[in-house]
């Protein structure tokens, strides 16, 4: 590298005589780019000027656009792809509390997760919880299983540690259950379980059933960041979404996120020009009851558009009233929604009349097709189709007929990758089956609907947008469980549209991004790996060695080290990404692959002991301990 922050060395191209206003502020070359372009799919070389994509072509067709202030990268050989886009990632409420969590997304055996919990109860202050906040489930261990309370307890017996699984549980440590002032005397909460021992004092366990406030309500009793450490936090969350390739994400709001308050860091990042993701923002109501006046006062605030390139409002949801929520726990059976049709028809009428979009939380087919009641209802009135864009969130079950019906009347679809973390659930309730085309991904596209794709991160899915992907081209769990047959699969380059152009379809941005062809912005990702011609099982550890957004190098690793733009210390020192950072990479050392190794060795010895003890069958176990089978 011939200086400390300029470019990769580039042998045999000298910049052209100075042409100030036809040079490129940044070129990648010596790539193997996919554009995402019908017109163009190939190319050797990007070069961006003032944000946005000035030229593709090969090395020697651009070498003219290099100019004594041009940073030129050389991509080795790698593959460049558009920056990814998540269509529904809950960007803004992970943001402002990343640098609190211990994260096992990508962790591969529970010996491993006890271990980070037991050296991160060593640093954290009296007063503050360990948090474990989803992105895990206990198929990705190699012990196959959940850790117990006395687990926590043992590696934490002052601290707090609240661990959230999914949507459906919740562990807590003794110190976390007098924290959050639990008592034999404590009520459950509507939809919500919180088990009991024996002598009816709590155990630890809270159950989603079905609903999930109960877990976020528990949450919500730790301590939270002050302003200055959430801003920090926020910039940490982007530089790790950044680390996958992600430049883009379409933020689903969800419980706890009040605007405008919570959306304060990321206005004022935004306005100070450090923000490195770019965010379509929608407004969810948090209180029931008050969900018809929120919207009004909101349609009368802003409108759906307002914003620029790098922060933007997109419309509403994915909740509009909370009695049209369904539950997403696959381990409870499906809930039973009470007439909520008058209310939430007022609700979508007030949208369409000014001009807004929406998104709907909608898991089951039964809402779905409640849902479109409704709107067919207001398609006789001239509401839809109209030009608003609106779509279904996850939509699992949906069926051909409603998948019909959401096309005529003008919808979308955004799907995630729930199912790599809780199929194996959905198929012990539901038969092999029905979890065959749950979601149906590929009858969707055949009609022609508009499909984006996700991770519904953080509290459920990993916000590794690799482990959606190849959830999407292998229809398998991240524990490896086969659940879609060949005619519910999509090939690779469909799959990495949905996770580019898709999204941006959503935001109404398709023009300007999710590309990379001459005028788009300038959003892009050279891979460790060649998505396109990897392994399968090799897709899911893919990361970007460079990211940029806009012509900003955002992030960077590997022989590009040093050439992202600074981000200041973590913050608070104690925090668990401080030591630990995000997402655990398999490659991240021997530590873990000897923690693997010794965990599924004592997995399997635990396992035929209790075969000899007759304790449980000679067949494989269940992912879940029985305890959790509710």
């Amino acid at each position: 590298m011939t200086g400390p922050s300029t470019s990769m060395p580039v042998a045999g191209l000298v910049p052209a005589p100075r042409r100030e206003h036809g040079h490129a502020d940044l070129l990648v070359r010596n790539a193997t780019v996919f554009t995402g372009d019908a017109d163009r799919p190939e190319a050797r070389a990007v070069a961006i000027r003032d944000g946005r994509v000035a030229a593709l072509g090969d090395d020697h067709e651009l070498a003219h656009l290099v100019g004594p202030g041009t940073r030129v990268i050389d991509a080795l050989g790698r593959r460049v792809i558009p920056g990814l886009n998540d269509s529904h990632l809950h960007v803004i409420r992970g943001g402002l509390n990343y640098v609190l969590e211990l994260r096992w997304d990508g962790v591969r055996s529970l010996r491993h997760a006890l271990a980070m919990l037991r050296e991160q109860a060593g640093r954290t202050p009296k007063g503050q919880w360990i948090r474990v906040v989803g992105g895990w489930t206990a198929e990705q261990f190699a012990e196959r299983r959940m850790p117990t309370v006395a687990e926590l307890n043992a590696a934490a017996p002052d601290t707090p540690v609240f661990v959230l699984h999914l949507y459906q549980s919740a562990l807590m440590n003794r110190a976390a259950v007098q924290a959050a002032g639990f008592t034999r005397e404590t009520p459950d909460p509507r939809g919500g379980q919180i088990v009991r021992g024996r002598d009816g004092e709590p155990n630890g366990v809270l159950l989603a059933a079905p609903g999930a406030l109960i877990l976020y309500s528990t949450l919500a009793k730790a301590p939270a960041l002050d302003e200055a450490d959430k801003r920090t936090s926020t910039r940490h969350f982007l530089r790790e979404l950044n680390r996958f390739g992600l430049t883009s994400a379409v933020d689903a709001a969800g419980g706890f996120q009040n605007f405008p308050d919570n959306y304060a860091t990321v206005v004022d990042l935004a306005r100070s020009g450090e923000l490195s993701l770019r965010i379509a923002y929608h407004l969810f109501p948090q209180t029931a009851g008050q969900e018809l006046a929120d919207l009004k006062r909101w349609t009368e605030m802003v409108k759906p558009g307002d914003g620029d390139e790098w922060l933007r409002l997109n419309g509403a949801g994915e909740n509009l009233t909370w009695a049209a929520a369904d539950f997403e726990n696959f381990s409870e059976p499906r809930p039973e929604l009470t007439g909520y049709e008058t209310e939430f028809e007022s609700a979508v009428r007030l949208l369409m009349e000014n001009g807004w979009g929406f998104r709907l939380h909608a898991t089951y087919d039964e809402t779905i097709r409640r849902d479109l009641a409704v709107f067919e209802k207001l398609a006789a009135e001239g509401l839809f189709p109209g030009d608003n864009r609106w779509l279904f969130d996850h939509a699992e079950t949906v069926s051909a007929d409603s998948l019909d019906r959401i096309a005529a009347l003008g919808g979308a679809l955004s799907v995630q990758n729930r199912m790599s973390f809780q199929g194996t659930a959905f198929r012990d309730r539901y038969g092999a089956e029905a979890a065959a085309h749950t979601p149906p991904v590929r009858a969707m596209l055949d009609r022609g609907l508009t499909v984006a794709a996700g991770t519904d991160a953080t509290r459920v899915s990993s916000y590794n947008p690799w482990v959606a992907l190849h959830w999407l081209v292998t229809g398998r769990t991240v524990g490896g469980t086969a659940l879609y047959p060949a005619g519910n699969l999509i090939d690779r380059e469909t799959a990495l549209d949905l996770y580019t152009r898709g999204g941006a379809r959503l935001t109404g941005e398709q023009d300007v991004k999710g590309s990379l062809r001459e005028g788009y912005y300038g959003d892009l990702a050279i891979l460790s790996d060649d998505y396109l011609t990897v392994p399968e099982d090799v897709i899911p550890d893919i990361e970007s060695v460079l990211t940029v957004v806009g012509g900003r190098i955002v992030y960077a690793s590997a022989e590009y080290e040093n050439l992202d733009e600074a981000v200041p210390p973590v913050s608070p020192e104690w925090s668990p990404v401080a030591q630990f950072g995000g997402y655990q990479s398999s490659q991240g050392g021997a530590r873990q692959a000897s923690l693997v190794a010794e965990a599924v060795a004592e997995s399997e010895q635990h396992r035929r002991w209790r075969v000899a003890r007759g304790s449980v069958p000679e067949a494989t176990p269940s992912f879940v301990d029985p305890c959790f089978e509710h």
